[in-house]
């Protein structure tokens, strides 16, 4: 039997006619043109216009790349041909407000990983589906054009991200499973791929950046020197290490093998409150890796839960298989009731001396 299309997953999500469904659906076809068109500049490299350097830092601090600016301008124009109230992007300060009417509003990372740009690693786009009805289409009373982002992340509507890799990927779910659809070129259209993918609840393998391993929490510290114990340590099992610093590569090898991911907060200047954003990063991952029997927190609370106070809100995040997961709160929470750390802070890491 020939796999799905996109168009016939979309399709089915519909059923009787509904205003958000009709809108949802709209959407994630338009984000697919526009995800073809980003796919087509980056595969053309430093070849390639888009590739020509950096600009200044963008509203949240970070160094924009030209690249970083063509995918949010490509992604922006395709809204605007979407039934979408509201636009916000990791690269604007304020959202943009497309049709006062319009029943959605969509937070994007235009570009995720794009410090990885001139190594070739993979990189994507990051959105999140969110219900504009009931909401001002302006913003809060007071004009604030943001507002309609600023509600937890289990409202969702939507979430997925684009994987511009060996091949273009998209991963989607609308509440009924986490989906991966590849883009063939012999039909011109997304195929599915994985249907309602199951991240193990356990694993033996995390993706962490350990050159931070001094800024880190005792409970982070503590967890990572479990693993790297291995069998002789009191997890009494071999982990592997990944870190790929793309969220997007680091979240589809999860739902393709299982793992946890950690981007915990430090003791850094500007880190305490993690790195990634929680409207437009956290929420949709956390979504996805929920759909796929995952778990997601901020290494206590659940992530879809977090009701956001800005926009560009930043936030630690931990995602993956939920047994790990759980476990990883269990350090910041209750470090006592892990069994086999007896006593839990008689010997020093491996990292240290």
């Amino acid at each position: 039997m020939p796999a799905a299309t996109l168009d016939a997953f979309l399709n089915s999500y519909l059923g009787p006619p509904d205003e958000l469904r009709s809108a949802v659906v709209a959407t994630v076809r338009q984000l697919t043109q526009a995800a073809t068109k980003v796919r087509n500049t980056i595969n053309q490299g430093v070849l390639g216009t888009a590739f020509a350097g950096t600009r200044s830092a963008n509203a949240d601090g970070d160094i924009q790349k030209d690249l970083d600016i063509f995918a949010d301008d490509i992604f922006l124009d395709a809204m605007r041909h979407a039934p979408v109230a509201l636009y916000a992007s990791e690269e604007l300060e304020q959202p943009v407000l497309l049709d006062s009417q319009a029943p959605l509003a969509i937070a994007i990372d235009p570009l995720d990983g794009s410090s990885n740009i001139d190594t070739n690693v993979s990189i994507g786009t990051i959105f999140s589906l969110l219900p504009a009805a009931g909401l001002p289409a302006t913003g809060a009373p007071d004009g604030n054009p943001a507002a309609a982002f600023l509600q937890a992340g289990v409202n969702q509507l939507g979430a997925g991200f684009f994987i511009y890799g060996p091949q273009l990927a998209l991963v989607l779910s609308l509440g009924s499973g986490t989906h991966v659809f590849v883009l063939s070129t012999r039909l011109g259209t997304f195929v599915q791929a994985y249907e309602s993918r199951i991240i193990p609840q356990r694993t033996q393998e995390f993706a962490i950046n350990a050159a931070n391993y001094r800024h880190w929490d005792e409970a982070v510290r503590l967890y990572i020197d479990d693993c790297l114990e291995g069998t002789e340590g009191p997890r009494g099992k071999d982990f592997n290490m990944r870190w790929i610093a793309s969220l997007v590569a680091d979240c589809y090898r999860i739902l393709m093998r299982g793992g946890v991911f950690l981007y915990p907060g430090d003791k850094r200047k500007g880190y305490r409150q993690g790195r990634l954003r929680l409207v437009y990063e956290a929420n949709p991952i956390a979504y996805l890796i929920e759909q796929a029997g995952g778990a997601a927190t901020d290494t206590i609370t659940r992530i879809l839960e977090i009701e956001p106070e800005s926009l560009h809100q930043r936030v630690p995040v931990v995602f993956g298989s939920a047994r790990e997961v759980a476990r990883i709160t269990r350090y910041h929470t209750e470090p006592s009731a892990i069994g086999e750390r007896a006593p839990l802070f008689s010997r020093r890491g491996l990292f240290r001396a």
